[in-house]
């Protein structure tokens, strides 16, 4: 589907669209005796102890320990291989005072393992000089021209940071200009691995570091650890700048969307704890301007849509340097100035977005998506490359098959874009069919990015289709939904709600719990708000609940008084409620259909 941008801006209302296809309901199996069992082993209810079953924890200390994970599981920082060899280098180029260049990239997880780094080496005594690639005029990963740079001006050591893993021309390079290079990294390597000093990446072959889902920073912040430990500080300081560090790794943690299990989820626990009471005056003016107040808990969808946005949005729209500059000022007035103008390139990015999706949209409405494309590819003449990759994930969510958006540059006759996918295709693998198409590319399972001649895109979209639709069935294109448990209104109670809630943080791979309930009433006429979403009571045996449906009032036709129905919904925390002393959390409709 090309985007022929004759007309747009002036086009008329798009058609009303065909509803979505409604999700598949994945029911929960188990024992009732197992979870009653585990509910009273670990004093906690038996709603709980079923969302708990159906995420693996059957027994009862492997739940313990996901209940309440604690920072003496963090894992030695030595487990990872390379890990010994460029902390000895980093001593040396400390003692020594080499220059040394700290190369990252610009989003979340660039910018923040950046400021753990320099952070952490101006804490031994060192200097550290940083890069992050401009996005519209570099792009991702390591170039030649920077290490010329850095060699011309004196750099002797070179870390990379969520970056590297595939540079290897570029790594051999600087070491003949004479710069060692340490690449900290958790993209999946290709079979040869850069000629680096050492290598850190849980992913490479025969690292045996427990933690394989590390996001970049997570990589950076195990050289840090590894560097407090053999440091003269005391013991209480280093426990408490680890403490510290947590916050900006936990940021990239969910920022990055890798699994939040594991030691994952020991660092995003304790790092948005931490969050609350910040000393950083970046991080603080990020926080107000995001709508936080001096003492909010943060929690991780809020860090995945408020503050992870306004950080991104400034290597999308400008230079991510700013984030960088903003986190290591140390002049509050600095910071807010700063976290003023992320405010203002974040709502650029908004709009930006906006008119990309309705433009798609309008596409879509001429030529409709079938069962038959099993994959799709967007291309339009100077589509902001800056907001590809969130544009590809909204068709993903609104059409479930995997999708690339591409902004051509009709000067240099490139298309870059981003694509991203859905968890049964792995789209790194499809683009490794055909490699000989693009000028370069990289990415993982569910995200990827590439250049190409924009004269081939049409050959692309016909290999990606033929790639997806062997690999593709129809039913893999109808959304799925896994129902943690099932439940009826009088179980949700607010103590086995917070408890139910304390199952967080809550993101990729530990998702909001969905909890179904069966045969309830609708009792009154659906209350319209912003004329997209509904709110309305439900009733059983006795006992009502209010819930929210956002974006369903194109099935408003559904929601009858008086209609049995049953309901998927997610439990989640509400301070709007809370601070107008109502209960804290609400429930959040995804799904509905007439009670069986």
């Amino acid at each position: 589907m090309n985007a022929d941008k004759r007309g747009w801006g002036e086009a008329e209302a798009p058609r009303k669209r065909k509803l979505a296809p409604r999700s598949r309901w994945l029911l929960p199996e188990g024992d009732a005796g197992q979870a009653e069992g585990l509910a009273r082993e670990l004093g906690i209810s038996r709603l709980a102890a079923r969302i708990l079953m159906r995420r693996g924890y059957q027994e009862a200390e492997p739940a313990r320990e996901f209940l309440h994970p604690r920072l003496e599981s963090l894992h030695a920082p030595e487990l990872m291989k390379g890990v010994r060899e460029a902390a000895e280098r980093l001593r040396r180029a400390v003692a020594e005072k080499e220059k040394i260049l700290l190369y990252g990239d610009y989003d979340v997880d660039g910018t923040t393992s950046i400021v753990l780094l320099k952070t952490a080496l101006g804490l031994a005594g060192a200097e550290a000089e940083y890069h992050v690639p401009h996005r519209l005029k570099e792009g991702y990963g390591m170039r030649p021209e920077v290490i010329e740079e850095a060699a011309r001006t004196g750099v002797k050591l070179i870390i990379s940071v969520d970056t590297g893993i595939r540079a290897i021309e570029v790594v051999r390079y600087a070491a003949e200009l004479g710069i060692d290079v340490i690449v900290t990294d958790h993209h999946l390597p290709e079979q040869e691995l850069p000629p680096a000093l050492a290598v850190l990446n849980p992913n490479q072959p025969g690292c045996g570091y427990p933690e394989k889902n590390l996001c970049g920073a997570g990589v950076a912040f195990k050289l840090v650890q590894a560097l407090l430990g053999a440091s003269e500080l005391p013991a209480e300081r280093v426990q408490r700048l680890t403490e510290s560090f947590l916050k900006m790794v936990a940021i990239a943690t969910v920022a990055d969307v890798v699994p939040l299990t594991g030691e994952n989820r020991v660092i995003v626990k304790h790092g948005l704890a931490g969050l609350s009471s910040t000393g950083n005056p970046g991080l603080r003016a990020l926080l107000e301007v995001a709508g936080f107040q001096a003492g909010d808990r943060l929690n991780a969808h809020q860090v995945a849509f408020r503050i992870a946005p306004r950080m991104n949005a400034a290597g999308r729209m400008a230079s991510a340097r700013q984030v960088i500059e903003m986190f290591l000022t140390r002049d509050a007035a600095e910071a807010r100035r700063i976290a003023g103008e992320l405010q203002e390139l974040n709502t650029d990015r908004q709009q930006t977005e906006a008119d990309m999706v309705r433009q798609i949209l309008e596409i879509c409405e001429q030529e409709p998506v079938t069962d038959a494309m099993k994959s799709l590819v967007f291309a339009g003449e100077g589509w902001h490359r800056g907001v590809v990759g969130i544009v590809a994930s909204r068709v993903v969510e609104r059409f479930h098959r995997p999708a690339f958006v591409l902004g051509i540059d009709a000067e240099t006759g490139l298309a870059q874009g981003s694509g991203r996918s859905i968890p049964v295709f792995h789209l790194l693998e499809a683009l490794e069919t055909m490699p000989e198409m693009f000028a370069k590319f990289g990415g993982h399972r569910q995200a990827a990015g590439l250049t190409m001649e924009a004269g081939r895109i049409e050959e692309f979209r016909r290999r990606f289709q033929e790639y997806a639709d062997s690999r593709l069935s129809v039913e893999d294109l109808i959304p799925y939904m896994e129902i943690d448990a099932e439940a009826s209104l009088g179980e949700l109670t607010d103590g086995v709600v917070e408890e139910v809630l304390g199952l967080g943080p809550f993101g990729y791979g530990n998702p909001a719990p969905v909890v179904a309930v069966r045969g309830v009433q609708l009792r009154d006429q659906p209350t319209l708000i912003k004329e997209k979403h509904l709110r309305f009571r439900v009733m059983q045996n006795g006992r009502s609940l209010q819930m929210k449906a956002w974006n369903f009032a194109e099935r408003a036709e559904e929601f009858e008084p008086g209609r049995s129905l049953d309901i998927a919904f997610r439990l989640e925390h509400d301070d709007y409620s809370a601070a107008r002393g109502y209960a804290p959390w609400q429930a959040v409709v995804k799904d509905v259909r007439a009670a069986e």
